[in-house]
This record gives C-alpha cells, structure tokens and sequence, in this order.
C-alpha cells in the first residue's frame, strides 16, 4: 500500500483505517476547551480538545472545526471566537456543547462574560484566548483555524479536565 493514493484504496480497508485511529486517538489526552462565538453571524459554541499553541509570537492558537458542526457558519461568519479551558468542575457543561442540544440551552447552562471581539468567555475557566481567525486549512472534515490572540485571562486555580480513553479525567 506504500504510496498508494487514497483514493485507489477499497471502501473497506478504509473503514478498518478510520476505526484503528479512532482507537488509537483515544489514548492521545487532550484538555478540553469549549469555543465560543458571538457577533452578526450569530451565537455558537462547541466542545473541542483539537486546541493547541502555535506561538508566543505573536500569541496564536490553532483550533479545529468540525465542517458539519452547527457552529460551523457562526464562526466562519464572525471571524472572532474565544477558547475556554475547562475545569474539573465543567464535565456537564462540556457535555452540552459536546451535544445536539439546541444553543440558547448550551449557554443556559453557565455564566458568560462578553469580550472585546463579541466572543463569551466562561467565567470560572481555568483560561479564556479572545482570538481573531487569521487564516483558515482544509483538514478535510475540519477546518483548521489559526487565531491570533488578542487577550487572554487566567483563573487562579482548579483542576484541569482532560479527555482520554474516551472518557473525562481530572489533573
């Protein structure tokens, strides 16, 4: 199979592929984060661990999204979102976001702080990243955003919640 192209490869040998790293990324732990966005293109936030630092400088993150996800087009729109790390505390809230629970539900369910850039933070993250998007991949299923930083805050304290083995953990 070496240097074949993916698309002369069978259906099904493909299929065991995506099944094998599915288990296989259940045993890479993340952080769990819930992004949020607010502005003309509407309100929207998802639960994410596809997060991560790009740079110190300038101050970047790189965020993946779902192309099939609600917050899909409210994101794109606003070119503005805010990545809320979570803690111990928030396994049900990030349940939520996780979700298809409608938005005006998902927001319910804590209390938000609105940002410069019209983004929510979470208050009681253990971190909040405003960011504008900066550039936009293909990752095929995803969209892989980078966000310059415009402000960040940090909590004082708590517990972070990881995800891993397909379930919630607490560091």
């Amino acid at each position: 199979m070496q240097g074949q192209a993916l698309s002369d490869v069978p259906e099904d040998i493909e299929n065991v592929r995506r099944e094998e790293y599915r288990n296989a990324m259940a045993k890479l732990g993340a952080a769990v984060h819930i992004v949020t966005t607010s502005g003309a293109a509407g309100r929207a936030g998802f639960a994410a661990t596809a997060v991560c630092s790009v740079s110190d400088n300038p101050p970047t993150l790189l965020v993946c999204l779902n192309k099939t996800s609600s917050a899909y087009w409210p994101v794109k729109g606003n070119g503005t979102l805010c990545v809320n790390v979570l803690s111990a505390d928030h396994q049900d809230l990030s349940r939520l976001f996780g979700g298809k629970t409608p938005v005006e539900q998902r927001f319910a369910g804590a209390s938000w702080t609105e940002l410069p850039s019209g983004s929510l933070a979470l208050d009681g993250a253990l971190a909040s990243f405003d960011c504008e998007i900066t550039s936009v991949a293909d990752g095929h299923s995803h969209d892989i955003l980078i966000c310059r930083v415009l402000d960040s805050q940090v909590s004082d304290g708590g517990k972070s919640l990881i995800y891993l083995n397909r379930a919630y953990h607490t560091v």
